[in-house]
């Protein structure tokens, strides 16, 4: 993001339940996370702009474009499924899926996750932060398990988004009956989710880009920075163009 501020007005959004953020007991749903986003934006003065979100924010960048196209102009996503429009594997899939997706399922527990994981955060995020031997770096691990372990409402709000599946699935059966007219950038690392994530937006976009990042995981941004830089400078270009004649914002 440091790379993109001299560019770009770069805002920096934590999404509920996460980080900094506040979080409550309700509401992790895609479509009230969206507006979360339109409502941060709007606050800041900024009615239309482009949007990156990787991981979980995905799903929430598709049901923000879906829900208020007047609001989004672009949109970059990548490394993550969207749920109940990404065609889902078998519930025994084979031994690679299941290191990769387990947590998806077990992250939706009402409560047994909570209590296995408190106080064990450090191996729990630990392992999902160590993909395959291409870790993120040590000062980040300790960064996002030092925040999650800090009360027990961080290690709850850490797994809202996925306890709302079923309504973030019944909002996408909706949002799949008209698709996306915005110019859409689908990112996926070689070794990560890959062409699964264009495979997706291209089910519901009718203009859509796919990139797939050489020699990356699914931390593309701290496995490969320079290349990921690259891939949202080109698609964000009309941004930098306009930079000169007045604000243009891109919200990740």
């Amino acid at each position: 993001m440091p790379a993109l501020a001299p560019d770009f007005q770069v805002v920096a959004v934590g999404q509920r339940g996460i980080g900094l953020s506040d979080k409550p007991q309700e509401g992790y749903d895609a479509g009230t996370q969206a507006a979360d986003m339109v409502a941060v934006m709007r606050a800041l003065g900024h009615e239309q702009f482009a949007m990156v979100g990787f991981d979980t924010g995905m799903p929430i960048g598709y049901a923000l474009a879906a829900d208020h196209p007047d609001r989004l102009e672009r949109l970059v996503v990548g490394e993550a499924v969207i749920p109940g429009i990404t065609p889902s594997p078998p519930l025994i899939a084979s031994g690679p899926a299941n290191e990769a997706f387990w947590h998806l399922t077990f992250n939706r527990l009402t409560k047994p996750n909570e209590q296995l994981v408190s106080g064990r955060e450090d191996l729990f995020f630990g392992f999902q932060f160590d993909e395959n031997g291409r870790r993120l770096p040590n000062d980040a691990i300790e960064y996002y398990i030092d925040a999650i372990a800090s009360s027990p409402d961080s290690l709850r709000g850490s797994f809202g988004t996925y306890r709302a599946f079923d309504e973030t699935i019944a909002q996408n059966e909706q949002r799949k009956t008209r698709k996306l007219s915005l110019p859409v950038l689908a990112v996926g690392g070689e070794k990560g989710v890959g062409v699964a994530v264009g495979v997706t937006m291209k089910l519901v976009g009718y203009d859509v880009d796919s990139v797939i990042i050489p020699g990356s995981g699914h931390w593309v941004a701290e496995e490969v920075p320079d290349l990921l830089l690259a891939a949202l400078a080109e698609f964000l270009a009309p941004y930098r163009e306009v930079a000169a004649h007045g604000p243009a914002t891109a919200a990740v």
